[in-house]
């Protein structure tokens, strides 16, 4: 993590250029002031679900602006064919920036407009997703899905309104918020985790265990929200810089693999990861623990876990146990080098055994 021998701090950093605007209850008044700092021809993508909240946050844009287009197919993991047709509609309609409102799925579809077309992306998210802040890309086809960095994905401006995420049902904020937490743990043994990435990813992880749990305390709560989305920010921040640990890399393989819910998916591995990881990592696991108040890091955030009624087991999200030796197979293929100790065939089909049965992460130490 950047400290040598002799205890002297020695690391590499690229700071990521983005401007971040936290505007509780502004949104709509924000969206068009960024738009057009950008562009004027835009390009809309919005799942069904939130057209009515873009058409709020689009009614009025300014003077020159427009939306020229709207895209509504986003799907899971952006399948090929919904990039390349989302990516033919901006270029048919003219498009010079591309504004994204919904989850990680519908920022995933305008970064893969920017990927090709090089269009600057507004980013409003509506969950904890944290893709708004990465320059990461993800697209799947025939069952695989593959990731990629590239800056021209990040998107150039991201406004956070925590009155957006307020009809978020608990249970949806709960797997989004403990995505954002996967990003932040995940990031102590990404391949360029540094001392400023382990700071945030502290921060991140506090923020987040006191923001869900009051936002299922009250669902209603907005300073709780508006602490889960710092937290959010705070965690993919650390998480773009650190790169993709073992974490994500399974998280990938499972979703590409058999179209899973990606937070809840998120939710149900990441204790098994840091069981497996925390006897090689213990000062990442003395800080997560220290940052979910436990004494001990995967006991914490097990704890967490059951506290947030997150879900538990693969098998409950639709995975089959045949699946398990094919997806360790990919799981050991794609282990980062960096991660903390070796992943070996035998370790992935336990771990993804263990995740898929929902056995208690607390005896997997070791």
């Amino acid at each position: 993590m950047g400290n040598s021998d002799d205890g002297r701090l020695g690391f590499e950093r690229e700071t990521l250029a983005q401007r971040v605007v936290f505007a509780p209850g502004g949104a709509a008044e924000r969206v068009g002031e960024e738009v057009r700092r950008l562009g004027s021809r835009v390009l809309l993508v919005a799942a069904p679900s939130e057209a009515d909240l873009a058409a709020r946050l689009t009614a009025d844009l300014g003077p020159g602006a427009e939306v020229v287009a709207t895209f509504d197919g986003v799907r899971p993991h952006v399948p090929v064919p919904v990039a390349e047709e989302v990516r033919a509609l901006a270029t048919e309609a003219g498009a010079d920036v591309v504004l994204s409102v919904g989850g990680g799925s519908t920022t995933g579809t305008a970064k893969a407009v920017a990927l090709t077309a090089h269009l600057p992306v507004l980013a409003v998210p509506t969950t904890y997703a944290g893709s708004e802040v990465t320059p990461v890309w993800g697209l799947t086809e025939h069952g695989r899905k593959t990731t990629g960095v590239d800056p021209v994905v990040l998107p150039r401006t991201v406004v956070y309104d925590a009155d957006l995420t307020a009809t978020l049902p608990v249970p949806l904020s709960v797997s989004s918020g403990l995505n954002a937490l996967a990003h932040a743990v995940d990031a102590f043994w990404g391949p360029r985790v540094d001392p400023v990435d382990a700071a945030l990813a502290t921060e991140a992880i506090r923020a987040l265990a006191a923001g869900l749990c009051a936002v299922v305390a009250d669902p209603d709560d907005r300073a709780a929200r508006d602490r889960c989305l710092y937290g959010a920010y705070l965690s993919a921040v650390a998480f773009a810089s650190a790169g993709s640990g073992l974490h994500h890399k399974i998280c990938h393989v499972l979703g590409g693999a058999h179209d899973l819910p990606h937070a809840d998916t998120h939710a149900v591995v990441l204790p098994h990861v840091l069981a497996f990881n925390a006897p090689a990592a213990p000062e990442a696991a003395r800080r997560i623990a220290e940052a979910l108040d436990a004494p001990e890091a995967v006991a914490g955030l097990v704890d967490l876990r059951l506290e947030l009624g997150a879900p538990t087991a693969l098998r409950a999200l639709g995975m089959a146990e045949a699946d398990i030796p094919a997806d360790a197979e990919a799981v050991v293929e794609a282990t980062p080098p960096s991660n903390p100790r070796p992943v070996h065939l035998a370790d992935a089909v336990r771990l993804l055994t263990d995740a898929w049965s929902g056995t208690d992460p607390r005896g997997e130490i070791g």
